[in-house]
């Protein structure tokens, strides 16, 4: 009998709901030219995620009530599918994306689809869906783009209301995808300073899988901003149906994979609400970060370039725009260096061929002079005894030289020996009543504080008003936020790691509005931010400090999963001197280039290596910085590695092939080509030769056609440890 009741009431709540909800059936269709995204609002008016897959060539198809079918928790089979924005408190037993405690604590919020709204952006289309609860004045936006061409589409979420008191936030997801597969592996990218991106597959089994960061800034440290699914098998590079994610946030977020008990993948994005409860004001509105993702019906690697052409068009700063090669001087010179010998490093700068010198940390502090880590951050004027002509004589000096001039700076921080932190203790992240605890000697200033973000933001804005010709800016953050505390938040302590980012973001929102043209570097120790949210106003970051070729084999593959090579910047320097200058040289070529050596260090021969290497990148670049790239072997797999670039008009290619740890008579296999036109013919010559040496291959500047070139392949490949060859395509 209590089984008979329970069918009648359910059937009964049933036909009470859709009575009330004339909105059932509504489909909203979220679709690229490759994937289609079905949401419909249920017989109960809650909005559901009915498909996510490869496009339905049929209108009609999307209409069939198949789509509802989904096993319940019970075995039941229910015609809802799977909520398009799940909440706490409601019949779903499994991770929620919003959780709300309203202002009479109640913590169970029910989320009824209102309507939907389609209008162009730049590139795609963009979808707004909106929700609200039926018995709180709670609102919830979905918002999804679309970008048709580049088979992208990213999410976000908008939350408000207009409850008497705040509400409580405590948890608060940018959006959620479900999928129902037979397997699920997860490629995750774990980091460490000078160990960033590096690659490793499981498979998710039931239960959930974290991924997070919880360092409030260089946030990426331990765990970079993305993920691949592979969907019914591990992730394959030209194979096979992939997710790739990422998330544009440069603070704590957090990624959760969840397999239920039968087998259904929910994957849920967003900031980490780890210490984070937000409270949130009446009419106040809370957006999260963007979620994007792309599918791949062809693996890993047309993922990527899915996402590469989509970045460098529509996502990352100045990305039809060329970049420049420079010359850097830390590791030549470190913190010892006076304004002469800077000015004969751009001299050697100019000889080299690179188009910028930059000057690296150390030029600034007086009362407390930049000597080393320990003192300085935070005074920002240059240092007299080193630089009495400041940074205006440096600039003339490097017009003078003929290139341009940047310079490093690490506005966000600073060092309890500086007259920053004697003048504005309260400007700081500190703990008032525990020890103090420094990550490399310093101190991260309280971006939620109104007071510091226009400090931070006059950092650049003094520089560039007594210097418009300064040309770059690599800005750097060496320090995760310790000692979390904010004298400015004071009783919204749960709000710092949320403010504090978004006062970042502010600042950076100004300085590209003030200074559209200015190109800065996004570093952080390396690697440690890397993501799409700092990209809109950072041209390029910084991979990892580490430089030695072989280990930059493993992160330049991890990263180029998600980002273009236009946004990565790669150096040729003294790390792992037992390679060549030429191993060196090609390795940071696959990425934007620049040296970090000092040219004396160099022979004649390496010197003149390294000048005609500058010339072919910069000749190479509509194929390396705005073409296609195809990862053809990895260094994961294998003892080698190569990377081709294809231009836009397949009229010009450039393969790098590097031998990293052959093994002894190892066997060797050709390397076949990819994304060429089988039609055209190709001149086939090998560049980046040291003087002196002759081609590996028998004859130089053969012609192959595109078509024998991607079947047949190139003998690319040695025996001969950290050794490279470069191959030029030219269409005939």
């Amino acid at each position: 009998m209590n089984k008979l009741f329970s069918v009648i009431t359910a059937v009964g709540i049933a036909l009470s709901m859709s009575a009330a909800s004339p909105h059932t059936g509504r489909t909203v269709r979220i679709a690229t030219d490759n994937t289609d995204l079905i949401l419909k609002v249920g017989d109960n008016g809650r909005l559901y995620q009915t498909y996510l897959g490869p496009k339905l060539r049929h209108d009609t198809d999307i209409e069939l009530p198949e789509w509802w079918q989904h096993a319940g928790s019970d075995g039941a089979v229910t015609r809802r599918g799977w909520e398009a924005y799940p909440t706490a408190g409601t019949e779903d037993y499994f991770e929620p994306a919003l959780g709300v405690v309203h202002a009479d604590g109640n913590m169970t919020t029910y989320l009824y689809y209102v309507d939907s709204s389609t209008e162009p952006v730049e590139g795609g289309t963009l979808t707004r869906i909106n929700l609200r609860d039926d018995k709180y004045p709670l609102s919830v936006t979905l918002n999804y783009v679309v970008y048709p061409k580049e088979n992208v589409i990213k999410t976000w979420t908008e939350i408000s209301h207009s409850e008497n008191n705040p509400v409580t936030l405590p948890q608060y997801a940018s959006g959620t995808l479900y999928f129902k597969e037979p397997e699920y592996w997860l490629t995750e990218f774990s980091s460490d300073w000078a160990k960033e991106a590096q690659m490793s597959s499981q498979q998710l089994q039931f239960g959930k899988k974290v991924l997070d960061t919880k360092l409030g800034t260089r946030a990426a440290l331990h765990a970079e901003p993305f993920f691949e699914i592979g969907l019914n098998g591990p992730v394959r590079e030209n194979s096979g149906q992939v997710l790739m994610g990422t998330i544009a946030w440069t603070g704590n977020f957090r990624f959760t994979f969840e397999v239920d008990n039968v087998g259904n993948l929910r994957v849920i994005p967003g900031i980490n609400p780890f210490a984070s409860a937000y409270e949130l004001k009446a009419d106040e509105k809370f957006t999260t970060p963007e979620f994007i993702f792309t599918l791949s019906y062809d693996g890993s690697s047309q993922g990527s370039r899915n996402l590469h052409e989509w970045a460098r068009k529509y996502q990352l700063k100045d990305g039809g725009k060329p970049r420049m090669t420079l010359l850097n001087n830390w590791e030549n010179t470190f913190f010892n260096f006076d304004q002469k010998l800077l000015g004969e490093l751009m001299l050697e700068a100019k000889d080299l061929g690179v188009d910028m010198f930059l000057l690296d940390d150390g030029w600034f502090g007086n009362k407390y002079p930049r000597k080393d880590d320990h003192a300085g951050l935070g005074d920002w004027q240059a240092t007299r005894s080193k630089l009495p002509g400041g940074i205006p004589a440096l600039v003339r000096a490097a017009q003078k030289a003929g290139v341009k001039f940047g310079i490093w700076i690490e506005p966000e921080m600073v060092n309890p020996k500086s007259e920053l932190y004697e003048k504005h203790p309260d400007w700081v992240i500190e703990q008032p009543n525990r020890d103090t605890y420094y990550f490399r000697n310093q101190l991260v200033l309280d971006m939620s504080n109104p007071k510091v973000q226009d400090y931070v933001f006059e950092v650049v804005d003094n520089i560039l008003t007594e210097n418009p010709d300064v040309a770059y800016f690599k800005w750097d953050c060496n320090s995760p936020i310790t000692n979390i505390y904010s004298p400015y938040c004071k009783d919204r302590q749960n709000q710092l790691y949320v403010d504090h980012v978004r006062g970042i973001l502010n600042v950076l929102e100004r300085v590209r509005e003030k200074y559209p043209d200015v190109p800065m570097m996004l570093c952080s120790g390396g690697g440690g931010r890397c993501d799409y949210g700092a990209l809109k106003y950072f041209i390029e970051f910084w991979c990892s400090d580490n430089t030695d070729p072989v280990e930059r084999a493993y992160i330049q593959w991890g990263f180029s999963q998600f980002f273009p090579a236009k946004a990565m910047a790669a150096h040729v320097t003294s790390w792992n001197k037992a390679t060549s200058i030429k191993f060196r040289t090609d390795m940071a070529s696959m990425c934007r280039l620049g040296f970090d050596i000092g040219l004396k260090e160099l022979t004649a021969d390496e010197l003149t290596f390294c000048q005609q290497a500058i010339a072919n990148w910069k000749r190479l670049n509509p194929a390396i910085m705005d073409g296609t790239q195809y990862r053809l072997v990895s260094p994961y797999e294998s003892n080698h590695m190569a990377v081709e670039y294809v231009d836009n008009g397949k009229n010009m290619g450039v393969v790098f092939a590097y031998n990293l740890a052959p093994r002894y008579r190892e066997p060797q296999s050709r390397v076949r080509l990819q994304g060429l036109d089988p039609d055209k013919k190709y001149i086939v010559r090998e560049i980046n030769l040291m003087p002196g040496t002759q081609s590996a291959f028998a004859q130089n500047d053969r012609t192959f056609s595109g078509d024998y070139l991607m079947k047949v392949g190139l003998d690319l490949f040695s025996t001969d440890k950290n050794t490279s060859m470069v191959v030029e395509l030219s269409a005939q």
